[in-house]
């Protein structure tokens, strides 16, 4: 049994979870292989230090302008985050990954305790997919004088208030803070260049993020990686481990709702947005908190006049509901016209 297998908590858990490698489809589908365990420094000035190394080794070699690919994390990796470092690994000369859970984005104290921290297991799941450097810091490494600090923090704006913001107040503010740091910490000595790889499971949270690093001028290139379902269509989730068996077959209502507005925008027809709805509400275990279309860019909801005609330009369509009683999200990228 590799690590990929295994659950934040390292119990084994069973196939339909979408968190096994026989549940995984695309980047996780081959075999993960044993690579070297990353390098773990809990330092700003270590991690800099041996990245600034990991870039001169680069150059040394013949390599003009090494790109850095950055996979921000708070731990308790499955095979999702797995699927990030394989393709920052795929794209990047140096591979690196942080690991450190961010007081910032907890509304719930209780939560920010439980949440599982296991750096050991998490190195060899990062290590199997190509990681070299980690930066695992403790909370006053990264915010020294905490809970007093920091004092000044990064605002999502309105982009944070909607849809999972409304229902996680600052929560954003927690991500982009954290993110924002993380970015100055890991940001390599020229003639490096660093990119940032964020999963498209949480497309809210990476469309904030590219607000972000537009209209701050922060220089990392942000690059999106792709959803990964089981082949039942349940997005991957470490939440999926808690869903008793009847939950796990009611949660792909969520995916079949999302895949009936993409056929929608396929063919150029109006989006069946109440439909959709109607088809998660009509699931005895679902209780729905939202099914929105958005733009892309802004997150602001399409106006019913956009929704009662084919797609002008690209819509993000974003759900989520509780089963018993674990909340899931989930999404799709709805396409524009044919070009």
């Amino acid at each position: 049994m590799t690590p990929l297998d295994r659950a934040p908590d390292r119990t084994p858990v069973p196939t339909g979870t979408g968190l096994t490698l026989e549940d995984a489809t695309g980047p996780l589908a081959a075999t993960p292989g044993t690579g070297p365990l990353p390098e773990v420094h809990t330092t700003r000035a270590a991690f800099r230090e041996a990245l600034a190394a990991k870039v001169r080794a680069a150059v040394g070699n013949g390599v003009l302008k090494p790109t850095v690919g950055l996979v921000p994390t708070m731990g308790a990796l499955h095979g999702g985050h797995a699927s990030l470092v394989r393709q920052a690994r795929a794209e990047n000369d140096i591979v690196i990954a942080s690991v450190f859970v961010n007081p910032l984005q907890f509304g719930d104290p209780a939560d920010l305790e439980h949440y599982p921290r296991t750096l050991e297991a998490d190195r060899q799941i990062l290590g199997a997919a190509g990681c070299e450097l980690v930066f695992a810091p403790d909370t006053q490494e990264m915010y020294p004088g905490y809970p007093d600090a920091p004092i000044v923090t990064v605002s999502a704006g309105r982009m944070g208030e909607v849809l999972e913001g409304s229902s996680r107040p600052g929560h954003f503010d927690g991500v982009c803070t954290v993110v924002a740091k993380l970015w100055n910490i890991t940001a390599p000595p020229a003639p490096a260049r660093l990119r940032s790889y964020f999963g498209q499971k949480d497309a809210q949270q990476l469309a904030v993020l590219r607000r972000l690093q537009a209209d701050l001028d922060i220089a990392v290139e942000i690059r999106p990686v792709s959803l990964v379902r089981s082949p039942e269509g349940l997005a991957l989730s470490s939440r999926n481990t808690r869903l008793s068996p009847e939950s796990l077959e009611a949660a792909l209502v969520l995916h079949r709702a999302l895949a009936g507005l993409a056929e929608d925008a396929d063919a150029g027809r109006p989006l069946d947005l109440h439909g959709a709805r109607a088809q998660v509400r009509a699931e005895p275990l679902a209780a729905l908190d939202y099914l929105e279309v958005v733009d892309h860019a802004t997150l602001e909801p399409l106006s019913p006049e956009q929704l009662a005609a084919p797609l002008d330009r690209e819509a993000l369509a974003l759900v989520a509901a509780t089963f018993e009683p674990v909340r899931l999200i989930d999404n799709v990228i709805l396409p524009g016209p044919a070009r």
